[in-house]
């Protein structure tokens, strides 16, 4: 990634505080703190003694050089940069919401095509005004979640228990594998059963080498079990089963290279568990090329990504939210 040089010497201008005391809204570092600074965003980048604008400019250009971790995203390196410059209790001369220091950057930004902006949990985050795609430094699922990150988590959980799967779908589903960086997202026609082959969602995904893989997505509302007779709001296997041949074995159309291809992965999502029965039952039913194109994802995978990504929650999770005691039934 390439940022334009206007925009990294004004970005190095923002760390270094080089502005006047009485209007500036970013703290001042000198030498030793700018190496504290990008120690903090876990880089070996130490200052050399050169002008300060000038090496802090150089260094955000070997940042941006870093892999992109996805269409529309900037490295991780770089929003952790963005992340510690915008730390609230760095405010000066204002609030710790810091909307003149937001201000600032953001005209940096837009050349750029992106925009930083707080999230609920009072860090910033760099988000491509294009595709809404948002970088997250840390998007690692099995991490610690914070407290606030937990109370998202449960107010999600609360709104899957009584989503259907049309609501699982087009507002939880689509916007996760949007903001993961898979491209071309479509909903075929879950609504009306109309030529869905086995399908709710197929998408693409490419790769570093700009190869795209394709994918297919069934989803269920509730549990996923291999059970002989199947509780109501649970789904069996076997029909599962039936559903990934027919999204293995159909053709998909895609427009933006005017060709029919094949699904190269299923995704199977469960807005309940997954049992382990289950995943094995689909796993000897199929042959081994088929076997490895299965991918399970069940409601712990979706409240993890969901909130590592930092994806607004549905509205009707945020207005239909109480926090229920243990002890206590929804309501």
């Amino acid at each position: 990634m390439h940022f334009k040089r206007r925009t990294a010497m004004q970005i190095a201008d923002m760390i270094c505080g080089n502005y006047p005391p009485e209007s500036t809204f970013f703290v001042y570092r000198s030498s030793s703190y700018l190496t504290e600074f990008f120690s903090d965003v876990e880089t070996d980048y130490a200052h050399d003694g050169t002008t300060r604008q000038y090496w802090v400019a150089d260094t955000l250009e070997k940042i941006l050089e870093e892999p992109q971790p996805g269409p529309g995203k900037v490295p991780f390196t770089f929003a952790r940069v963005i992340q510690r410059l915008m730390d609230p209790t760095d405010a000066i001369n204002e609030d710790q919401n810091r909307v003149g220091a937001l201000e600032m950057l953001n005209a940096s930004l837009a050349r750029e095509g992106f925009e930083a902006y707080y999230a609920p949990d009072k860090q910033c985050y760099l988000r491509h005004v294009a595709t809404s795609v948002t970088t997250a430094p840390e998007q690692n699922p099995h991490r610690p979640f914070s407290a606030t990150e937990l109370e998202r988590r449960e107010q999600l959980r609360v709104y899957l228990d009584g989503a259907s799967e049309d609501e699982l779908i087009e507002d939880v589903l689509l916007p996760l594998f949007r903001q993961m960086g898979f491209h071309r997202v479509t909903a075929t026609g879950h609504k009306d059963k109309a030529l869905e082959y086995g399908k709710d969602v197929w998408m693409k995904f490419t790769l570093p080498t700009q190869h795209v893989l394709y994918f297919g997505l069934q989803a269920k509302k509730g549990k996923l079990d291999a059970a002989g007779m199947t509780r109501a709001g649970n789904a069996n296997v076997a029909e599962i089963h039936n559903q990934a041949l027919m999204m293995l074995g159909h053709e998909i159309f895609d427009p933006e290279i005017g060709k029919r291809v094949l699904v190269d992965h299923a995704f199977i999502v469960a807005g309940g568990e997954i049992t382990k029965q289950a995943r094995a039952w689909i796993g000897n039913a199929l042959d081994a090329s088929q076997r490895r194109s299965i991918i399970f994802m069940d409601r712990n995978d979706i409240l993890d990504l969901f909130v590592v990504n930092n994806l607004p929650l549905p509205a009707a999770a945020l207005s239909g939210w109480v926090e229920v005691l243990p002890d206590e039934p929804p309501f």
